[in-house]
């Protein structure tokens, strides 16, 4: 039973992901939802209670890895490496959850209006300690004197596009779908970019060499 609630549960976020991002929060209604994810309409409120709590748990589902991305800002002290593993996880959450993050992304770009405060709250936490990490970077020489936030701006665009943007980059690339590789050449190339543009250096595989 515990198996068949989270496969509902999982079933009834990935759906609303979709429709929440096709339709925006206030035109989607909970039996669009469900039927998108092959459930009764029972079973959505019995799962979430209401759609502002279904809405919640979309913005968490990529929240949460968007967080966990952030790990190397705490784990690590040398640029390369930390840098290196943010923007490859930051490409992975585009690749993976490309419906909650148009969603998130939707939720900012209008103000934040239903963003929990406690989300809120974590993630200026996790960009605090990151710019700060960055700044230490700085003031020991470890990279040139680049602003802490702009930095991670550029990275969160350039990562986020992929997702958010993924129908203007598959018209431009002439494919229906990224693929694995795609991905992975996007990681290498901004994991390029960065390095070099903050003075950075670190010994890379490049899956550019190989294309």
């Amino acid at each position: 039973m515990a198996k068949i609630r989270e496969r509902n549960r999982e079933l009834i976020i990935q759906a609303a992901s979709e429709i929440f991002a096709a339709q925006g929060y206030a035109a989607t209604k909970t039996i669009d939802i469900a039927e998108h994810a092959g459930l009764p309409k029972a079973n959505v409120y019995y799962y979430f209670k209401s759609k502002k709590n279904l809405y919640r748990s979309v913005i968490e589902s990529v929240i949460d890895p968007l967080l966990q991305a952030a790990t190397p800002f705490y784990q690590d002290d040398d640029p390369a490496t930390v840098l290196e593993q943010y923007i490859r996880a930051k490409i992975r959450v585009s690749q993976q959850h490309p419906h909650a993050s148009k969603v998130f992304a939707s939720e900012i770009m209008h103000g934040a209006p239903h963003l929990p405060d406690d989300i809120a709250e974590q993630m200026m936490e996790q960009t605090r300690v990151s710019s700060d990490k960055i700044q230490s970077w700085i003031d020991r020489e470890l990279m040139d004197p680049v602003d802490p936030h702009h930095l991670l701006f550029t990275i969160w665009a350039s990562t986020q596009t992929y997702a958010d943007f993924d129908w203007q980059i598959t018209r431009v690339t002439g494919k229906k779908k990224m693929s694995q590789r795609d991905y992975d050449i996007a990681a290498e190339q901004l994991i390029q970019l960065i390095l070099k543009g903050c003075g950075v250096q670190a010994l890379v595989t490049h899956a550019l060499r190989k294309a």
